[in-house]
């Protein structure tokens, strides 16, 4: 990703009141960092589009360790978290690791021994022995390391105050002025963390809190304290990107709308949001799919994704499903959130790698049905999925991804794929987005192939899509219909509307268009499709 940065530092933690042993980085290249912001985008120092395609790692649990270490070596999970196509971990931490000195000097092994989780004692013991006697804070620089060693960058998240699982509006950990909320130690966590890691090439951000949420909040407050503490990270550490979380369970930034963020620097500030299917309850399961993304689509432009159009980045740093795929509202919504994230290329990070927790809410050893990884952290729990949000994994476009000129690719959100027009002999078929054609959709409403006389036809109702030249006729125009904005319909020779849609083979179809009514019984995901801008070049080597 262009030039190169060559790091080292010992980790002596001048602020704990006691000694302990000093580990040392490795010496490895990270990526052409720092980062920076170009309006909606985020860059590296040459100007050229970096896609945050990230991972979350929990870290911010009752024992302060990153999960998964009693299963595997730091570098084994760094490896696969690279080889699954991740770029970046978005790494949580409580602040009374950074606050308390007494919770911070202890080691993994006191740590878990406080517990009583020696089971995971011999598992660390095995898998990372040169941790188990480290201080927590610097295990998590190891973890960092570890990262850094397989050119991951890490997003340094302060997810909650006091050591636990998160969120509720009543953990007293929601807001300024709760409980375990002192805003004055948080500004002095912040500050501490990014000095701490000041100098790693690999820590290219810092979320400077988790799902504000409660009673306490209010607009006055959030602009007095994230001000506040984005001022003494950007002081402390200028190289990071400082993400500014929203208002309701990282849901709400409207009020940015009108009264943008007053602050001293410049092409570092980054704005994150959540979204999950429970964000609306049961709707997707409930309701009409086309309405229900139409409408909740609509509702997190207004409430944050107008973000983009005004200029600034946005990050959705949480967003996730059971990945055991029998969860009807999770793969409703799942399937719009692709489509959303597709359209407007976000930069993103997915809930959540761990596939077991040591300890989580009293229970030992729970399964996280959420986690890429299995409860034993060796294999993916959903192979599929991954084949899925590969094509999100990439830019569509941003600064310095003018490969060729601007055009559409045509997205299945249920696969992951896009439409590719190889041949006239053959049928119209999904595959890799990155061997997609370049397409345009004309004034006309029709869907052509760029530089070529082809356009995108409908024949009969339940037969393939095709390729013609004859453009003109109803059968080549493509109306986008429905709430979802997803359906492409087109009338065919006697009148029938017909949608595009995909068999099981995945070749393109034409068939009778699903859940246009009010029907919530039924689910359009086959037929839905997002006409994406793109800039990215093909890396087919056939050509039409």
């Amino acid at each position: 990703m262009g030039r190169f940065f060559f790091f080292s530092f010992q980790l002596s933690l001048l602020w704990v009141p006691i000694i302990f042993p000093t580990v040392i980085l490795q010496s490895k290249p990270a990526m052409a960092l720092p980062l920076y912001t170009n309006s909606r985008w985020i860059i590296d120092g040459e100007g050229q589009r970096v896609k945050l395609a990230c991972v979350n790692w929990v870290s911010h649990m009752e024992v302060v360790v990153a999960e998964g270490l009693s299963k595997q070596p730091v570098d084994a999970i760094s490896q696969r978290i690279k080889s699954m196509g991740f770029n970046c971990v978005r790494l949580t931490w409580p602040l009374f690791l950074a606050t308390n000195d007494s919770l911070a000097s202890l080691t993994v092994r006191q740590s878990f021994q406080n517990l009583g989780l020696s089971e995971s004692i011999a598992g660390i013991q095995a898998n990372n022995p040169s941790i188990v006697d480290l201080s927590l804070i610097q295990a998590y620089q190891a973890v960092v390391s570890g990262l850094g060693a397989n050119n991951v960058m890490v997003i340094l998240d302060n997810h909650i105050s006091k050591p636990g699982w998160c969120c509720s509006g009543s953990d007293r950990n929601g807001f300024f002025g709760d409980e375990y909320f002192n805003p004055d130690l948080w500004v002095k966590g912040l500050t501490r963390m990014a000095t701490i890691f000041n100098g790693v090439a690999n820590v290219v951000g810092m979320s400077l809190r988790n799902e504000l949420r409660g009673a306490r909040q209010n607009v006055n407050d959030w602009y007095r304290y994230m001000q506040k503490g984005a001022e003494a990270v950007h002081s402390a550490n200028p190289d990071v990107l400082v993400i500014l979380s929203g208002l309701n369970y990282d849901k709400d930034l409207s009020f940015i709308r009108n009264q943008p963020v007053n602050i001293t620097f410049t092409g570092k500030l980054v704005y994150e949001m959540h979204w999950y299917a429970f964000t609306d309850g049961k709707a997707w399961e409930s309701g009409n799919p086309n309405q229900v993304c139409g409408r909740v689509v609509n509702n997190m432009m207004r409430l944050s994704g107008f973000l983009l159009e005004q200029g600034w980045p946005l990050f959705v740093s949480e967003f996730g499903i059971d990945m055991r795929g029998t969860d009807v509202n999770d793969n409703r919504y799942f399937n719009c959130f692709m489509a959303m994230a597709a359209e407007h290329d976000l930069d993103w990070a997915l809930w959540t790698l761990a596939g077991s927790y040591y300890l989580r809410e009293g229970v030992v050893g729970p399964s996280e049905y959420y986690g890429v990884l299995d409860w034993n952290w060796c294999d993916t729990r959903n192979p599929s999925f991954l084949k899925r949000i590969s094509a999100l994994q990439s830019p569509f476009q941003g600064p310095g991804l003018a490969e060729t000129d601007r055009h559409t690719v045509i997205f299945h959100p249920l696969t992951g794929l896009c439409v590719l027009g190889k041949s006239l002999l053959e049928p119209l078929r999904l595959g890799p987005c990155a061997d997609s054609e370049a397409w345009s959709y004309t004034s006309q409403k029709t869907l052509k192939l760029m530089g070529t006389l082809y356009c995108l036809q409908a024949q009969e109702l339940d037969d393939p899509a095709t390729l013609g030249v004859i453009c003109t006729v109803s059968r080549s125009k493509w109306e986008i219909i429905s709430d979802s904005q997803m359906h492409l319909s087109s009338k065919v020779g006697n009148g029938t509307t017909v949608c595009l849609d995909v068999d099981s083979s995945n070749n393109l179809v034409t068939t009778t268009c699903k859940c246009i009514s009010r029907d919530n019984m039924c689910d359009p995901g086959s037929q839905w499709f997002k006409l994406v801008d793109s800039t990215r070049s093909s890396n087919s080597k056939e050509s039409f």
